[in-house]
Parts: C-alpha cells; sequence; structure tokens
C-alpha cells in the first residue's frame, strides 16, 4: 500500500493538473445540465398497433411485374395429353400416407442413351434396350430414349413392344423430328407380316 501511495503521489507531481472542463458557448449557458435520452426500443413484432396500419392493398417487394403462367398459343396442339400427364404425375393421394420418389437425373439419362447408341451401333440390341429403360427411370417421358427403344424392341422382332413406344413417342413429340419414322412404323407393326425385322 506504501508503494501505491508513493506511485500516486510521484505521478501527481509530474503532471500539471488539469481545469475541470466547462462548456463556455451560450446555449450550454441557457439549458443547465441535459443529460441525452435513452435510446428508444426497437419495434417489436408481437405488440403491433393494428389501428395504425395501413388498409390500402400492399406491393410484393420481390417482385416488380405479375409473370404471365398462361400456356403458349398452340399448347394444347403441340402436346394434346399434357393435361393427363399433369393428373398422373400428380396422381391420387394415397391413403397410407407413403409415396414412391422416382430418381431424376437427366445427365445420367444422356448417358445411358449414349452407351444404348453405342450397343445398338455394335448390334448387342439387348445392352441397348437395357440403357434405353434405364435412361427412362432417370427422365421419364425423354422422347430421344423412347424412340430409340422402339426401334431396339423392333430389331429383336417384339413388335407389340415396340408398337407401344412409338406411340409414346408420339404422345411427347406429336410433331417431333422422328414423328414420320414413328407413325410410318406403327403402320408397318400393325400389318401381318410385323414380325420381319425391319430394313433400318
Amino acid at each position: 500500500m506504501a508503494a501505491w501511495a508513493q506511485n500516486s503521489s510521484q505521478q501527481d507531481n509530474s503532471a500539471p493538473a488539469k481545469p475541470p472542463a466547462t462548456n463556455t458557448s451560450p446555449a450550454a449557458d441557457s439549458k443547465p445540465d441535459q443529460t441525452p435520452a435513452p435510446n428508444p426500443p426497437p419495434p417489436r413484432s408481437d405488440s403491433v398497433n393494428v389501428n395504425a396500419l395501413d388498409d390500402s392493398p400492399g406491393e410484393s417487394s420481390s417482385k416488380d411485374e405479375q409473370v404471365d403462367l398462361s400456356p403458349p398459343e398452340n399448347d394444347a396442339r403441340m402436346h394434346p395429353d399434357s393435361a393427363g400427364a399433369v393428373v398422373n404425375a400428380e396422381g391420387s393421394p394415397d391413403r397410407s400416407g407413403v409415396s414412391e420418389f422416382h430418381p431424376w437425373d437427366p445427365h445420367k439419362a444422356a448417358k445411358d442413351i449414349e452407351v444404348g447408341d453405342f450397343y445398338f451401333k455394335h448390334k448387342n440390341y439387348v445392352g441397348a434396350e437395357s440403357r434405353y429403360r434405364e435412361a427412362l427411370l432417370y427422365k421419364d417421358n425423354d422422347a430421344i430414349a423412347t424412340f430409340r427403344l422402339a426401334v431396339c424392341l423392333e430389331k429383336m422382332n417384339r413388335s407389340d413392344e415396340a408398337r407401344e413406344q412409338y406411340e409414346s413417342y408420339l404422345k411427347i413429340l406429336p410433331y417431333g423430328p422422328e414423328a414420320a419414322e414413328a407413325k410410318k412404323a406403327i403402320e408397318r407393326l400393325k400389318s401381318p407380316g410385323a414380325n420381319a425385322k425391319p430394313a433400318k
């Protein structure tokens, strides 16, 4: 304690004494000792004054304009079964509460189509069929995989399955690039000599 008293006395001797701070401005003379007002509390969401709110309709802060969600002009003609596809996709509610999910991977589907094309080119139709079906698992209603699966099945003399796949292609893309060929194939497969291999 003696050391503390000695240090404090040395500091008192070495540092000049500061005069007490006084405010000499004229405004300070007119208002004696004003303390600043404390910050008001932030607004609370659990105590909103409903009467103070504006009743006019508000605007969305996320969008400046409404987006037009109506279908394109020729949508019904270009995709005649699209309404049925939406109903099938939504499905009827399952009473058990369990719904089945299918994997969705368009990149994997494209790779399966590529490998299926390789097998098809080398006349490995069983391998090609497997890859096209796997592509349809990862991307159902893929027009390319559906059409190539139909051609593959036709090569293997499975005319009923091939015709079904050609018809599926026409449901997906009724005016697609292979639509004319699919229609010809359906007519060819309906004829009595449908079990003969196509000339392709």
